[in-house]
């Protein structure tokens, strides 16, 4: 009898297929994830031109919990909080869902990450993100979307794997612990949020900005991806400085076939607990 094969569930989608889907009977959630360190403009950005239909989401309230003391600066939301915020967007267990957001899918990759540890079927990434949308030529809408009617969907956690501190600081010796933030932040000659510069001793560094091709925000392919990560063995862990742009680098292992466990601290619940020690320079 043969042995059953995992089939992976697609990461990305083309701007291309969105346009198709949307105008399908049942189209899929479109989600748009506006956000970026030092632009607190989300919503505006969304009001003056987004995917027709596409919803709002904002990182900071939807898409993460309340501050805690050592949760980091996006802690994860409850799955109670998130559940209420998918079922107002009118997320449903069959239509699937497209996040997209202006900045090559690092925001993007946080919804993204989130409602499938939650447990929804048929989530991906645009591809290219509003910029793909919109070199296609394809028409926005401005203002606020009406969202779909809402659901009812019930959520749960733990779809996808999560580190601890304590798993972070001593990761499998056959693993990999990546350190997704600029290759400036990794060695620690600067640190423009943070308590403390440096890295997670024995972190790997492996910046966001190399899952995309060079001059347009388009994930790499995934033979490129594959090279990119060559090195890497598994179990693989990634953080960077709260939790976010690691879900980018986790979204681009998958589309090279890798699992990744994310560290929803990240750098930022690291560096504020004094007890945990921090590397620096450019060496792990």
């Amino acid at each position: 009898m043969a042995a059953t094969v995992a089939v992976r569930e697609p990461v990305l989608i083309g701007a291309a297929e969105v346009y198709r889907r949307v105008a399908e009977p049942e189209p899929p959630v479109l989600l748009d994830v506006r956000w970026a360190l030092g632009d607190p403009h989300g919503a505006e950005h969304y009001r003056a031109g987004h995917l027709p239909g596409a919803v709002y989401v904002d990182l900071d309230t939807e898409l993460s919990g309340p501050h805690s003391p050592g949760a980091g600066l996006h802690p994860l939301p409850s799955v109670g909080q998130l559940q209420e915020a998918a079922r107002r967007w009118g997320i449903t267990a069959e239509r699937g869902v497209v996040v997209y957001d202006n900045t090559g899918g690092l925001a993007a990759a946080r919804a993204w990450w989130l409602l499938r540890w939650a447990g929804v079927p048929g989530v991906r990434i645009l591809d290219g993100g509003l910029a793909a949308w919109r070199a296609a030529g394809y028409a926005e809408g401005t203002g606020e979307a009406r969202p779909q009617p809402a659901s009812d969907i019930v959520l749960d956690g733990g779809h996808l794997p999560t580190l601890t501190a304590d798993e972070a600081a001593a990761p499998p010796a056959a693993g990999t612990l990546l350190d997704a933030r600029a290759a400036e932040r990794y060695r620690g000659d600067v640190e423009p949020i943070d308590p403390r510069a440096g890295h997670i001793p024995g972190a790997v560094s492996a910046p966001t900005g190399g899952n995309l091709q060079d001059g347009v925000p388009l994930f790499k392919t995934a033979e490129q991806l594959r090279e990119r990560f060559a090195g890497v063995t598994g179990p693989v862990g990634v953080y960077c400085g709260s939790g976010v742009t690691a879900a980018h680098e986790i979204a681009a292992l998958a589309v090279a076939g890798i699992d990744a466990a994310l560290y929803p601290g990240s750098w930022s619940a690291w560096s504020a607990d004094p007890e945990r020690p921090a590397a620096t320079g450019d060496q792990p």
